[in-house]
Order: structure tokens, then sequence, then C-alpha cells
């Protein structure tokens, strides 16, 4: 595989994304499509209320044209483009729902895990056409189990649900999803290059053009917000692409930026029941930072090179690729 392909396709996707942000911008604020904030937030967000949102559609748009032009059409280039439009459009729905609804809840838990589901098993069904392996291999270790579809295919749908919310988590500081993001499509570009999984090689570089591209708009102070049409997109992108390079248990590692960010608000929710005390200030621990002095900037740059080093790390477990 040729990785100046791959660079080009993440160069494109940039490009795209940086070239659609002065076109979406401007109409996604005469649509009136603006932010509702949480009033539980951090105080400091109340003046963010407003600010455009659905930028998300920026990521997929520049993510879908890159992918679409340079990847090859068949069962595991479908599954990925189900993946990340499905679960986008999923984030769409919730998103539009606050909009008309004025208020930072849109879709019900039960609607939006519904939505994902879908989208899940359709995704597991192009990949039995495919005849996707059902071995699960172990970072760092030479040994994989292998329990069968019926094992396999549960756990597949179990992961991207988790993996799309825990990226979802994520996105709550002004650039924060989008530059935390970029070091793992990275990473999984290179895993999918070395595993000659075409497919997975040019998306994991498409989207890691878009969200670097998106992040221009998006950095502190953010003139657009991604929403849940992008941190959805992100995550059904960054989780089917863990399971085509068959790389699934690495995410641990590679995203474990979102892991940390999922356990907080995990964590602070069973402390809380249990104890009736929180172990944050706020969850996601990104909150935690901020309501303790961190500005948002330095949030995003701490949080980019902890995503970085875990990215260099997931290499060197994976495919000894360092």
């Amino acid at each position: 595989m040729d990785l100046q392909l791959i660079f080009l396709t993440a160069a494109v996707s940039f490009i795209l994304a940086v070239l659609a942000g002065p076109l979406c911008i401007p109409l996604l604020k005469r649509l009136k499509l603006g932010q509702q904030v949480r009033g539980d937030g951090p105080e400091g967000h109340l003046k963010k209320a407003g600010t455009p949102t659905m930028g998300g559609i920026v990521i997929l748009l520049a993510f879908t044209l890159a992918f679409v032009k340079f990847s090859e059409a068949g069962r595991e280039f479908y599954a990925l483009l189900v993946a990340t439009l499905g679960f986008g459009l999923v984030g769409l729905l919730d998103d539009s729902i606050k909009i008309v609804k004025k208020r930072s809840l849109g879709l019900t838990s039960l609607q939006k895990l519904a939505g994902q589901l879908l989208f899940a098993a359709i995704f597991c069904m192009l990949l039995i056409a495919s005849g996707h392996s059902t071995a699960l291999s172990f970072p760092g270790l030479s040994g994989s189990f292998d329990g069968g579809p019926w094992i396999y295919y549960p756990f597949v749908v179990l992961m991207l649900l988790a993996v799309s919310n825990a990226v979802n988590f994520t996105d709550g500081v002004d650039g924060l999803l989008s530059s935390v993001s970029a070091p793992a499509f990275g990473a999984y570009a290179l895993i999918a290059i070395q595993a000659t999984q075409f497919p997975a090689a040019i998306g994991a570089s498409a989207m890691a053009g878009a969200v670097l591209g998106f992040f221009v708009y998006n950095a502190h102070p953010a003139r657009v917000f991604m929403g849940d049409t992008g941190s959805l997109g992100i995550g059904g992108a960054i989780g089917a692409i863990a399971v085509l390079t068959k790389q699934e248990l690495l995410f641990l590692v590679i995203g474990g930026v979102f892991v940390v960010e999922m356990l907080s608000v995990a964590l602070q929710v069973i402390s809380f029941k249990a104890r009736g005390k929180r172990i944050f200030k706020m969850s996601p621990i990104h909150h935690h930072y901020e309501l303790s002095g961190w500005s948002e900037r330095r949030i995003v740059a701490v949080f980019f090179g902890a995503s970085l080093i875990l990215a260099a790390f997931g290499l060197y477990l994976g495919r000894g690729l360092l």
C-alpha cells in the first residue's frame, strides 16, 4: 500500500474541511442552529450559548468525499461508511431535537441506543458477508482468542456503543475532541497499512485530516461546535476501524484518553450513588480540570500530548511500527 496515498487522502480531507468551514458556519448561523448549554455545566460555558453547532457535518462531508475518492468499493468500504455516517445521523437527530426544543438534551437514552444498535447491526452483517475473522488478538502478546460469531459479533456491537459514547463524552471543551482524535486515527492508519486493510487505512487518514481541518474553526474560542453529529460519527469511525484492522482491544491503549473520559463518568456515578460523594468536581474528567483552574487551551494541550504518547505506545504494542 502506497504511504503517499495515505498522506494525500489526509491532506485532501483537511483542505475540504477548511474550505467547508466558511460555507457551513454562516449557514448554521442563518438557520439559528445554536448550541444549548447545560445549566449544570462550568459557568464559563454559559457564554458559549448560541454558538453554531452541528458543525460535525463539515467533518463527515470532508471524510466522505476523500474516502469515496481514494478508497475502493467493497463490503468493508460500505461497513466503515455505515458505522461513520450511521452514528453521525443519530447524532444529527440528537442535535436537531436539542435545537428545535431549545434544550440541552435531545434524543432520549433509549432512542439514541436504538439508533446506534441499528447501525452497529448493519455493520456486523456487512462484516459477516465479507468473511471477517472472529478472532481477538491481545496487544503485545502473540496469542489470540476465537469464540466464534456468537461471541465476537455481540462484542463488536458493545464495542461500537462503548467507543462512540466514550468519544462523545470527550467533546466538552473547545478543540478537545478534534485534537485528541487525530493521533488515534493516525495510529490506526499506520496499523491498517501494515495489515493491508485498504479501506481502514484510507478511512483513518481521511478522518484524521477532517478533524484537523475542523480544529481550525473549533479551537478556543470556538467559532463552531461539532455537536453529537461529529462526536458520534467520529466514535463510529474509530470503533469500526479498530474492528476492521483486527486491533479491537488495542483501542484501550490508542484511545486511552477516551477510555479515561468514560471511566471518569462511570466512577462519578457509582461513587455518588454508593457513597453520596463525588470523586471529581465534575465529570467527564476534562471538566474537573477546568473547574480546578485549567484553561481550555491547557486542557487541550495536555490531553493532546497524552493522546500522542498513547498512540505511539499503541503502535509499539500493536505492530512494532516504532
